[in-house]
Formats: C-alpha cells, structure tokens, sequence
C-alpha cells in the first residue's frame, strides 16, 4: 500500500511539474483529453454531442449525417481569439474523409453563416479516397484553394498527421508532419490577389481579419483530434 501511494504522489508530481514546464514555456492546451470544454458549435454555447471526448481525443462522430454535416455536429471553434500565435495538433482522418482547420474566424453568425466565411482553412483529407484529393489546393495541408503545398507529407487515413499553423505580424507558415509546406504574407495586395481569384472572392469578411478563433471543421466525415495546443507570439 505504501508502495502504492508512493507511486501515486512520484506520478502527481511529475505530471505538475510537465504542466508547468509546458506553461512556462507559453504553451496552452486547448484540449484537455477529457471533455469539449473550451470549445463550441458556431454560434451557440456549447459544442455539438457529436463531438465526444475519448481516449484522449476529440472525435466527430459521423455516424448520424444531417445533410453534408453532422447531426448535432457543426464545426467547433474555441471560446478564446488568437491574433499572434503557433498552433500545434494531430489530426486522423476516417477513409475518404475531408475537415479542416479553420483560423482567425470572426464568430457573427448574422452576417457569416459557416466559420469559413471568415477565416482561411488548413485541409485536413484523405487525398486518396476524397473528391478533393483531385483537386489542386484541396489537398491535405494546403491553404485550402488559394496556395497549394510545396510537398506533400500528409500520411494515409487512419494514421496521426502533425499539423502546425503559425500566424506572426502578418505571416502565415503551415507546417505538415515536420515540414513547412505554405509561407506566404497575410492582408497585402497578393493576399487580395489570392482570394479573388478563389471560390471565397465573393465573401467579403473572408481573410481580413487580424485576430479570431479557432475552429474544427465538420464536414460529414469521422474525424479525430489531439494534443491541440497554441502559443500566444
């Protein structure tokens, strides 16, 4: 029993002092492994019942499809903006699937009615067994349809992707399993240039924004989430 309890405390201890090794060091974990606390469904106070807490993950449960979403799904966003920060998470995709990471989106629903009215889009796919795995800049870790990667290192369905999202001073760099496969300026003139030529040329509020949160996208696919932690630059 003292054996045990010994065990216990060692185990406490080391799990504080990694908490405060990781606070120390600016990191914030925006998923505590455990509930959706932190998080909900665009537009209202609490995140979808689709979206479950298991194993250490943040699954979308797509077992019940409500048109191309999710019934009682809908895409997540924290209850936090972020305006200069390093965003890091894993994500698994099911087999033909398709989400996405969405940043800097501007919750008003009376004027956006999707979070990706607002906010630029990491893609998350399976690019061998989804429409849009055919397509140029829908592929897995793209700035969905306005810059294609500069390499393609996104794994197969079912396997743990790294996917990275850092916005500084009006930089933007995506980073897929390691490697940096997007860098472009954000809100200049080529920006402009990007999303006119894009389908989000006729939203107005799309990629304008300098601070906005975060959100996980629900597009009718089993989708899974984990270690999603950010850094305030």
């Amino acid at each position: 029993m003292r054996k045990f309890i010994l065990l216990a405390i060692l185990s406490t201890s080391f799990l504080f002092c990694f908490a405060q090794t990781k606070k120390q060091n600016g990191w914030i974990s925006l998923f505590d492994g455990a509930s959706t606390k932190g998080w909900h469904s665009y537009g209202k106070s609490t995140a979808g019942s689709a979206w479950k807490a298991e194993d250490g993950t943040l699954h979308l449960d797509a077992s019940k499809k409500d048109g191309w979403q999710i019934k009682d799904g809908g895409d997540i966003v924290s209850d936090e903006e972020f305006e200069n920060f390093h965003l890091k998470l894993e994500w698994k995709i099911s087999k033909d699937g398709n989400s996405g990471v969405i940043f800097l989106v501007h919750e008003d629903t009376a004027k956006y009615k999707y979070v990706w009215f607002t906010g630029p889009e990491m893609q998350v796919l399976d690019n061998a067994g989804n429409e849009d795995g055919k397509i140029y800049k829908h592929h897995a870790g793209d700035l969905y349809d306005l810059i294609a990667c500069s390499k393609e290192t996104v794994k197969p369905y079912g396997e743990w992707n790294l996917a990275e999202i850092i916005v500084n001073k009006g930089k933007l760099e995506l980073r897929l399993n390691g490697t940096t496969v997007v860098k472009t300026n954000l809100w200049d003139d080529n920006w402009k240039k990007l999303i006119a030529g894009s389908k989000f040329k006729s939203m107005p509020g799309f990629g304008t924004f300098h601070k906005g949160k975060i959100a996980l996208q629900d597009h009718g696919f089993d989708v899974w989430f984990r270690n999603i932690e950010i850094k305030k630059l």
